[in-house]
């Protein structure tokens, strides 16, 4: 586990798009794992600005987004779908047919589930998945409790999630209070995983993932049984962390 502490949240951005541009510079035809929510949005805007210097081409890239809303269709403000065109997808040159987004209004979670874990195994796997982190440890929509060995699954939202994403909606009865999302297993089996957090908020869950021992009831902190995982975060969410030989400074 490599810890990457930053100034703040623009070199935290700047610092991921930089990774990811790395990996498609060496394998024009990677797959990427995306996650949504604030804190990648920099990121992204970071991996438009290198796509419209010329700087990387997506035309081979393929994606496949970590979690959605049960209930929200792709026309939904606050899908992730949603999201992920409008905050992304449209900006860049990547083909609509390389787009894999999990279906928030299926009538057959099972079939959705099973189809899109075929759909990762068909593409090679996952070569880089983008994470971010929930206040209570979560990744992805795997909330604590949660077995590390699940695929993709519908999960029930705890409330403490369900309050942390009303900021989103005009209020808390707005948030769906389901999610479909990459199970743990499925998330650990990229071949890289990069986890991003900022501000002060992240703080606890951060130095938990990090130096807590192993167990469901902070999800992330699986993450330490991963070969190459980098985490990426501000100097806010940092400061419950000692410095030591697996963390550095930018």
């Amino acid at each position: 586990m490599r810890i990457m502490i930053v100034k703040n949240y623009n070199e935290m951005s700047y610092q991921a798009a930089q990774l990811i541009a790395d990996q498609i510079i060496y394998k024009k035809n990677s797959v990427l794992g995306l996650a949504t929510g604030s804190t990648p949005i920099g990121m992204y805007k970071e991996l438009i600005r290198k796509f419209q210097k010329g700087e990387l081409d997506f035309s081979q890239v393929v994606t496949f987004n970590l979690d959605e809303y049960y209930g929200l269709s792709i026309e939904h403000p606050q899908s992730y779908g949603f999201f992920m065109w409008n905050i992304l997808f449209r900006h860049i040159n990547l083909k609509r047919e390389n787009v894999h987004l999990l279906n928030g209004v299926t009538k057959n979670i099972d079939n959705e589930c099973r189809q899109y874990e075929d759909l990762i195994q068909k593409n090679g796997g996952i070569d880089l998945q983008i994470l971010g982190i929930g206040d209570n440890g979560h990744i992805g929509f795997n909330e604590p409790d949660i077995s590390f060995d699940t695929q993709t699954h519908l999960v029930n939202l705890t409330t403490k999630t369900i309050r942390a994403n009303s900021r989103f909606f005009n209020n808390t009865q707005e948030v769906p209070k389901q999610a479909i999302t990459m199970g743990i297993g499925t998330i650990m089996r990229a071949k890289k995983i990069i986890l991003l957090a900022n501000g002060k908020r992240k703080t606890k869950a951060i130095e938990r993932t990090i130096n807590s021992p192993i167990t469901t009831k902070v999800p992330a902190t699986v993450l330490q049984l991963h070969k190459e995982v980098t985490i990426i975060i501000d100097k806010a969410a940092s400061s419950l962390l000692a410095s030591d030989g697996n963390i550095f400074f930018n």
